[in-house]
């Protein structure tokens, strides 16, 4: 007889009272931290798991839960965080995905080999490169040998209690340990199911228990402890070992724990999900969402007569080889199907464990065969479970696996198909108009005669049209006027945001001369060795340039919170090179999150407006002052509002990175999107931030400050809130309750000012 479906046989909910929704897992994996109130929340913005903090700052801001969320300035630091609230006996909480993950990586086995708890969500998704946002599990497997728990989470409905379980089991005195919470990216975390969840959160927390108070903390001043010493053998392999110990022993403690959520709630998560396995004799081991797929596969094959089933673990850390090897003892033959890679490994991570743990039972003779699939978020349908199990049905029948390990689903390319190049190169002469003069005065300032606007449209953009920018974003303009300023051959290389993102789709590309991406935080690392490496392969004579190019690093969305270290570090380097900002004040390209170049007050999606919240609630960055003080040759503000004063300085820019060393630049950036203003009203928007003084137009040229616009002198100068009322996002502000809070962000912006004049007056500040 065929086994009910797990998700068919939702229970009648019992006491205590359940509620019925349909909801995503980022929604409930938020839902469970809300009801649970952890302490402390640090996190970073990263698809897809950015909405765990989007919705727990929106229930924060209804005052739903107390939880302090910290945004971080990347997620090395939102795993620093964590894991310094953790060592302070706080109750902590995360969600990250893909490069996230693998960028908080260096921190996790700190965590986990100190014995901290914590539970994080991974949301998992493709790893770069090539940059890909969709789900699969090439992040999970990085976090394999970090010491930490790992539970393994199908459906919306198991991401909800498996968080509830996780935190239960991080905090157990035989663990001890940090949870990963693991959930398949665009597939559980987006796509809304019917979930069942408790409608009083005391039950939640009664079921989780007090904190414990049997481990040693930071702040316990009658107990000082020294956290995560310096160690020499043999201490360390003891505590490596009292680390494996406790690990293993979350297998039976979660047993434990998954018995009681089983009494409380109605539903199950034993360690390893079976179905239809009682007589199977093939059968498929698949992680998370796809293992829902091809359970529906089973259901057709047994009515064909085929003895076939699904092995799904709940757990892989620790690896649940004794049930493994019992569940396959009398299946002739097993595909594991994985959504990653292990390269050169002849099969992926959990493939290796699985022919590991039948090689115990000596009377196993299962075939396992290892298919790689669904990467970069590939869509795994019933067919491509049904062509699985073919492969699995042959070997069993045969006795013979033909083919071990391989690939499923990829298509091979086709030159015939391969896309035209629609605009031919262009370079040198053509990007050369003559037209910008660039002399050097006895001050040691530079002096810049700019032609008309007129003029200068004979120079072609450097990026073609066609790219997937919204309507009204400011990005582009900024950038193509600055590059009007800017002669000869450039090699771009851009971050990640929304300037990449839209202009890149594989096959597509928008920019008609050399561009180059590296990842949010390390772009400008990256371009100082490109830069390096051209000069010394000119000076070698390996690379035949009878120009040199100008090389420029583009940011934004952000990128210059993740990506300050490594900015400042080529500023002190002093690279000749140049950085441009496109400031759009939040992290867009993940959705509208607050940066730390977003102004004070204003609304995103991690800083609502509600009874509890209103808008973000400390100042913005001032970045140009942090670029300044690294003493680089040239430093300064623009934006396409005034043409002219941006090409006069972009002009300079390229001078300074030609002859001295690094410039930097930041151009506001009208967001329509996430600004919530009209697509065309972009351009006055930002000249309003310029005429309020949000946004002052200077220059900082070899240590020399300089107003190159004072809004002040020209009879322009605006109330900050005739600036703050063109935006959605800010016209909260212009109610009655915020005139404190709007005194308070006109004052900083006075106060910036007038430091700014005092500077303008005075080349010694």
């Amino acid at each position: 007889m065929i086994q009910e479906r797990e998700l068919e046989q939702q229970p009648s909910a019992p006491e205590p009272k359940q509620n019925s929704v349909f909801e995503s897992g980022n929604e409930m994996a938020a839902m469970a931290a809300a009801q649970i109130n952890y302490h402390i929340m640090g996190y970073f913005p990263i698809t897809p798991s950015t909405e765990v903090a989007q919705y727990l700052d929106q229930m924060k801001a209804r005052g739903e839960h107390d939880i302090v969320m910290i945004p971080a300035d990347g997620e090395h630091g939102s795993a620093g965080i964590c894991y310094g609230a953790a060592a302070a006996g706080a109750r902590v909480f995360n969600a990250t995905s893909s490069q996230g993950f693998l960028y908080m990586l260096e921190q996790l086995p700190v965590q986990s080999g100190t014995r901290f708890p914590m539970v994080l969500n991974l949301v998992t998704r493709a790893v770069s490169g090539p940059l890909d946002i969709r789900g699969d599990h090439s992040d999970l497997y990085y976090g394999l040998n970090t010491g930490w728990v790992i539970l393994m989470a199908r459906t919306p409905q198991a991401v909800y209690d498996m968080n509830i379980m996780a935190l239960k089991l991080a905090e157990d005195a035989k663990v001890r340990l940090p949870v990963i919470v693991a959930y398949d990216g665009f597939f559980t975390s987006h796509q809304k199911r019917r979930v069942l969840y408790f409608a009083d959160r005391q039950v939640v927390q009664d079921f989780v228990g007090d904190k414990p108070t049997g481990y040693v903390h930071a702040l316990d001043p009658k107990n000082p402890v020294t956290i995560g010493p310096y160690m020499n053998d043999p201490d360390l392999i003891n505590t490596h070992y009292q680390h494996s110990q406790a690990l293993y022993a979350a297998h039976d403690v979660f047993e434990r724990i998954e018995q009681e959520y089983r009494k409380l709630s109605g539903r199950s998560y034993p360690i390893l999900d079976l179905y239809q396995m009682e007589d199977a004799e093939v059968a498929l081991f698949l992680l998370n969402s796809a293992a829902e797929t091809a359970k529906d596969v089973v259901d057709k094959l047994r009515a064909q007569g085929v003895k076939a089933g699904v092995i799904s673990p709940n757990m892989i850390r620790p690896f649940p080889a004794a049930e493994i090897r019992e569940a396959l003892k009398n299946v002739k033959a097993v595909l594991v199907g994985e959504r990653a890679d292990s390269y050169g490994g002849h099969g992926a991570n959990i493939t290796h464990e699985v022919k590991a743990a039948l090689q115990e039972d000596p009377d196993n003779h299962t075939l396992v065969l290892s298919r790689v699939f669904g990467v970069g978020g590939k869509d795994f349908y019933q067919d491509d479970a049904q062509a699985l199990f073919s492969l699995a049905i042959k070997a069993a029948e045969t006795g013979v696996i033909e083919v071990p390990f391989d690939y499923y689903g990829q298509t091979p390319g086709d030159p015939e198909q391969a896309p035209k190049r629609v605009v031919e190169p262009l370079y040198d002469d053509a990007f050369r108009s003559g037209l910008i003069k660039v002399t050097e005065q006895e001050d040691g300032r530079l002096k810049v005669a700019v032609p008309s606007l007129r003029a200068l449209t004979s120079k072609p953009k450097r990026i073609a049209p066609g790219h997937g920018a919204c309507p009204g974003c400011g990005i582009f303009p900024n950038l193509e006027m600055f590059f009007k300023g800017i002669e000869g051959d450039i090699v771009t290389l851009f971050q990640t945001g929304c300037g990449m993102v839209t202009t890149t789709g594989y096959p597509y590309s928008s920019h008609k001369q050399t561009y180059i991406h590296n990842l949010f935080q390390n772009g400008a690392a990256t371009l100082s060795g490109t830069v390096e490496a051209f000069f010394e392969l000119k000076r070698r004579g390996e690379i035949d340039v009878s120009d040199d190019f100008t090389f420029v690093m583009v940011t934004g969305d952000g990128g210059m919170d993740i990506g300050m270290g490594s900015a400042i570090g080529a500023a002190l380097r002093n690279h000749k090179m140049i950085i441009v900002e496109y400031d759009n004040e939040g992290y867009m390209n993940t959705g509208s999150q607050l940066s730390y170049s977003t102004p004070k007050g204003h609304m995103t999606s991690t800083s609502n407006v509600g009874k509890n919240e209103s808008g973000k609630s400390f100042h913005h960055k001032d970045t140009v002052q942090l670029m300044a003080a690294t003493n680089i040759p040239y430093v300064f503000t623009g934006t396409e509002a005034f043409p002219q004063d941006l090409v006069r300085k972009a002009a300079k820019a390229q001078w300074y990175a030609q002859h001295e060393g690094l410039a930097y630049g930041k151009l506001l950036s009208a967001c329509p999107l996430n600004w919530k203003s009209k697509d065309e009203d972009g351009r006055d928007i930002v000249e309003l931030a310029v005429n309020s003084n949000f946004f002052p137009l200077y220059e900082v040229e070899r240590g020399i400050t300089t107003i190159t616009y004072d809004p002040e002198a020209k009879g322009k100068k605006v109330p900050v809130t005739d600036w703050l009322g063109t935006m959605g996002k800010t016209r909260h502000l212009l109610k009655p309750e915020y005139k404190e809070l709007v005194e308070d962000i006109d004052q900083e912006i006075d106060r910036r000012w007038q430091r700014l004049k005092a500077k303008h007056e005075n080349p010694y500040l």
